[in-house]
């Protein structure tokens, strides 16, 4: 180990470091995958650039040369186990093992190498402003400049369309990719992962926004049609009575009260392999539980039972996704229309088994103990199907 600090406290004494990365987490759960690091010149002073990769963004720090011997030494292998060194002449590996026994390889290098001092270029946009249909939407200029006063609302489209990407990513589709965004409103979000779609998947895109507002319907199908996009449009229909032969995502955010509901269901009945939605109402079940008369510490007042519907009512929309078969997760979601729903519920088919009983006597207890009759998405989920 102290021989590997040794040959990485040189390298940046003699300034020959090309690049260096610290990988393979010692926690399976965490979220930071790697650490990129490369030395740059920064203000006429040399520095080195770290670039943690976590599973859906990149931050960047930059620290001088003593503060880098100091990170890496944290690091590793408290964090990491191994280290990949390249240096003008040579590259050095570490590999530390699960009993914490390091080893280290060293391999001279042929080929002629030089440092990269320059900073990494600022993250591209994954939304490209100049697309005419951005002008056609109202959050741009003609020259493709976004609109000062929609600035803010374009980074939460981007942040959105990286959340998709990461969660989509993680899922094994087809040639082809039919997704479905219900309640797709002015078609912002619906655009923007089309776009993003289109540009960095190699496969067919077919995009549905389902929206029940006529005139927004007809406003967005003209700058489809405008723009000449392939394999996408805007359908007039509500989620509970949107059909669909071939469904491989949906997306649901922000539909109002049981509508959330209906689309979980929507997905579930076609098999969907992703399902995503960003629950809107708890209406439901906090008139259940007001009802039940039912209360305790935690639902005694009124904000604290609205907030414990809020949990009871997701919670349960997840135990069916599982029920269904879906590995599901809840993870917090940047707010598009700055409300405070902020729950991103995923769910993801599997094919692992699922202990169905198990799952339906904790949807049952749960229901059980806040007085709760039903819940929408579970009563409706035996609603015509023999399936479950």
């Amino acid at each position: 180990m102290e021989k590997f600090f040794e040959k990485l406290e040189s390298a940046l004494k003699n300034d020959i470091m090309v690049k260096m990365t610290l990988s393979k987490p010692v926690s399976k759960n965490s979220d930071l995958r790697n650490i990129y690091i490369k030395p740059i010149l920064l203000r006429d002073n040399k520095m080195c650039q770290f670039t943690y990769r976590y599973e859906r963004r990149d931050e960047t720090k930059n620290f001088d040369m003593a503060q880098t011997m100091e990170q890496v030494r944290s690091l590793v292998p408290e964090t990491f186990q191994n280290v990949s060194l390249f240096t003008i002449s040579e590259d050095v590996t570490l590999l530390v093992s699960k009993k914490g026994k390091p080893t280290m390889m060293c391999k001279k290098v042929q080929e002629s190498r030089e440092q990269d001092l320059s900073h990494d270029h600022e993250k591209q946009r994954l939304i490209d402003p100049a697309k005419p249909w951005w002008y056609l939407l109202g959050l741009t200029t003609r020259e493709g400049k976004v609109l000062a006063d929609m600035q803010h609302k374009f980074k939460q489209i981007c942040k959105y369309v990286e959340i998709v990407d990461g969660v989509m990513r993680q899922t094994k589709f087809d040639d082809e990719i039919h997704i479905a965004d219900m309640g797709a409103g002015k078609g912002y979000l619906t655009f923007a992962l089309y776009e993003y779609l289109t540009t960095h998947y190699d496969k067919k895109i077919v995009m549905e926004g389902v929206e029940i507002r006529r005139d927004l319907v007809e406003k967005i199908n003209e700058i489809i049609q405008k723009c000449q996009l392939k394999n996408f449009r805007f359908i007039e229909n509500s989620i509970e009575n949107y059909k669909s032969e071939n469904l491989d995502v949906l997306i649901a955010l922000h539909a109002c009260d049981t509508a959330t509901d209906d689309a979980i269901l929507k997905g579930i009945r076609n098999n969907a392999k992703l399902i995503i939605c960003a629950p809107c109402c708890h209406k439901q079940i906090r008139r259940e539980m007001e009802k039940s008369g039912k209360t305790d510490s935690m639902t005694k007042y009124g904000i604290s039972l609205e907030r414990q519907a809020v949990m009871i009512t997701d919670a349960v929309r997840a135990f069916v996704l599982e029920y269904c078969g879906y590995k599901t997760q809840v993870m917090e979601f940047i707010e598009i229309d700055n409300t405070p729903k902020n729950v991103l519920l995923v769910g993801r088919k599997s094919d692992k088994p699922v202990d169905k009983e198990a799952v339906a006597k904790q949807i049952k207890e749960l229901l059980d103990q806040y007085g709760i009759e039903e819940h929408y998405l579970w009563k409706n989920l035996w609603k015509n199907c023999r399936t479950y």
